[in-house]
């Protein structure tokens, strides 16, 4: 029944999901890295605050199908091609209907899509804001399914504890105009609903590829907009806005230096 559930509510979020965008880009500091070479991490990529803005997954407008699997790299902060899924150059896959679950990179779990390669990685949610994660949670509650975090149960169509609130018919956050309907509310900061309701704030939490350890502040989904205020229905998405630490394996608290 619950797996039912989760693919019928895959399928009707597609309808807040207008044309998918026509490029593929992060906005600051985009680099290639398939085509680099598998190097050791480098020191100064820790203890850093590193902000994304517009990431553009999917080039595909289809809501009955899921676009490709766009693959990320937190460690150089790009996109990495999909022939270089068999390995531990990416961190994060962005995936399912309009790549908007989330998932790590785990060689050795077979519904991973890093399976049969050294990737080492899993993913969490946790219902606590960006700055108050200092402790890193154990290694076994990180999950290694793919496409796990997505949206929340707290919004219409939920598949668990997820970075995002889908709000249908508009009626959960707002009166319920057609700008209201069909809203995705990335769950960076709290969101008071109509019934006066709070719902805390969402932090992903990534283990990566090479066992170094991330926290991902999900800000937006919508182009250039930043604030819940300003999203809407017909806004140009999913353009992903996401801010994010790493600190180095071994590690037992989120920090920058």
């Amino acid at each position: 029944m619950r797996t039912t559930i989760v693919l019928m509510s895959r399928l009707v979020i597609a309808a807040f999901l207008l044309p998918a965008m026509l490029t593929t880009s992060c906005k600051k500091d985009s680099v290639d890295t398939g085509t680099d070479p598998d190097t050791a991490t480098s020191d100064t990529v820790f203890y850093k605050l590193y902000r994304v803005e517009n990431f553009v997954a999917t080039t595909v407008d289809d809501p009955n199908n899921a676009a490709s699997t766009v693959l990320f790299s937190l460690e150089n902060k790009a996109q990495v091609t999909s022939s270089y899924a068999k390995t531990n150059r990416w961190d994060i896959a962005f995936g399912g209907l309009y790549n908007s679950f989330l998932s790590g990179n785990n060689g050795a779990a077979s519904a991973n899509y890093g399976y049969g390669a050294s990737g080492k990685g899993g993913i969490l949610v946790l219902d606590k804001a960006f700055d108050d994660v200092i402790n890193i949670p154990a290694d076994a509650q990180f999950k290694t399914t793919k496409d796990i975090i997505g949206t929340d149960d707290a919004g219409d169509y939920g598949a668990g504890m997820g970075w995002y609130l889908y709000d249908f018919g508009g009626t959960r956050v707002r009166s319920g105009a057609y700008d209201d309907q069909h809203v995705a509310y990335a769950l960076g900061d709290s969101l008071t609903l109509v019934n006066g309701s709070k719902i805390n704030p969402r932090t992903v939490v990534v283990k990566t590829a090479k066992g170094h350890y991330a926290k991902i502040k999900m800000i937006s989904c919508y182009k250039d907009l930043y604030t819940q205020a300003d999203w809407h229905r017909d806004a140009p998405h999913m353009y992903f806005t996401f801010e994010y630490i790493i600190v180095p394996a071994g590690s037992t608290k989120f920090e920058i230096k």
